[in-house]
């Protein structure tokens, strides 16, 4: 009991000091761990002695944290451009495009190309999705904020000027708010000391307050007024705010549900009003009205390599290639849904396809209706997502795969 009563006080004159651990790990003396220099993995786990490190081989990689031990390099999927290749301090950077990153577990080398995390309200990125890794999200500190989910680091918060006042502080998950101060809700009349008299003459005139001319202030009940109409006035328009808000948000209901009933129909060939599905879930889906809302990813090296488009494949190779996305990849790469985000649907959107009967042929009939719906493309996203047996299917070229 002894040594564990003089390590804590060791520790608690540290910190008062101001001699705070790096890595907050110590050692059973109460000493501080040693964190393992860029290129270096630990070799010996801090304990009952200090950390001992080793300097990576040829392979493998320093993990940032510096207390852990050297991890192998990995690689990229294929298909997939290599910006920049491994070193001791550093992965292997793969060109995954635009808002994904090359993601991996401790089983394989090879990983495959996810899309990047969105931090949350009162978050913002420590450090941005790329090459480097997926989005690290950390709550915003004091003087910062951020309102919505997003991949960008936190904002300033906002002062207010002089000729304002605050009305409501600046929180992590939002804006400071102000108000213009020419509002005059609490004046009072001009003159001298703030008194006038029946005929508008100040105290120069000869009146004075306690004088025998009459004095005039402002009344209490026409502040309290001025008060109550201020409040009403903000009360209604926050309440008309969300009145509109709610309005919005069912209009955009039924204008999907419209939508998808009549893509739903239109795959079943039935009449353009569209048809209920055939499940409990009662969803409609409609090809057409998302048609001009999703963007296909790729890029124009993509639709270079084979420009026919994946309508005009014949229909046996079209089930082919939405059975094996149906089946999965036996944990080789991503599933269908992995493929609708790289084609750029909304994970809501992915949703709504897999409420239906046929999830697959539902997400690529949409998709085949877009303009410059190619098998180029198609390949290019079926390499980001590591599936390489659905693109064999399409017979799509082996090599020269871009990714944007």
């Amino acid at each position: 009991m002894a040594v564990i009563w003089v390590c804590t006080l060791i520790l608690l004159l540290k910190l008062a000091l101001g001699d705070a651990c790096a890595s907050e790990k110590y050692t059973q003396s109460g000493g501080c761990c040693n964190l393992c220099p860029p290129g270096h993995g630990v070799a010996v786990a801090c304990g009952k002695e200090n950390t001992k490190c080793q300097h990576c081989p040829d392979g493998t990689f320093s993990p940032p944290d510096g207390l852990s031990a050297c991890r192998r390099c990995s690689h990229c999927p294929s298909g997939i451009a290599e910006l920049s290749a491994c070193s001791a301090t550093r992965d292997t950077h793969c060109d995954c495009g635009d808002r994904f990153y090359l993601w991996r577990d401790d089983r394989s080398r090879t990983g495959s190309c996810a899309a990047c995390a969105t931090c949350g309200r009162g978050e913002g990125a420590a450090r941005p999705c790329g090459p480097q890794g997926n989005t690290r999200c950390q709550p915003c500190g004091p003087g910062t904020f951020s309102e919505r989910n997003d991949t960008t680091p936190c904002q300033a918060c906002s002062r207010c000027l002089d000729s304002e006042v605050e009305i409501r502080a600046c929180l992590a998950d939002s804006d400071a708010l102000c108000m213009d101060k020419k509002l005059d809700i609490l004046n009072r009349p001009t003159g001298s000391n703030g008194f006038a008299d029946e005929d508008g003459e100040g105290a120069e005139g000869g009146l004075t307050p306690g004088g025998g001319g009459a004095t005039k202030l402002t009344p209490q009940g026409e502040v309290g007024g001025n008060n109550i109409l201020a409040y009403v006035s903000v009360l209604a328009a926050v309440v008309l705010g969300l009145l509109l808000y709610v309005a919005y948000k069912c209009w955009m209901s039924c204008k999907q549900k419209k939508a998808l009933n009549k893509a739903r129909a239109a795959e079943l060939g039935t009449s353009p009003e569209g048809e209920k599905l055939h499940s409990d879930s009662g969803v409609f889906l409609d090809s057409h009205s998302l048609q001009d809302s999703q963007p296909s990813k790729g890029s124009k090296r993509d639709s270079k390599q084979d420009s026919r488009l994946y309508i005009n494949l014949p229909l046996h190779r079209q089930e082919e290639v939405e059975r094996q996305l149906q089946e999965g990849g036996g944990g080789r790469g991503g599933s269908w849904r992995h493929l609708g985000a790289a084609l750029g649907y909304e994970l809501d959107e992915l949703d709504l396809f897999g409420h239906g009967e046929a999830p697959v042929h539902t997400l690529l009939s949409n998709w085949a209706q877009q303009e410059g719906s190619t098998l180029g493309l198609l390949c290019s996203a079926l390499a980001r997502i590591d599936r390489p047996d659905v693109a064999a299917a399409l017979t799509c070229p082996a090599q020269g795969i871009s990714v944007v």
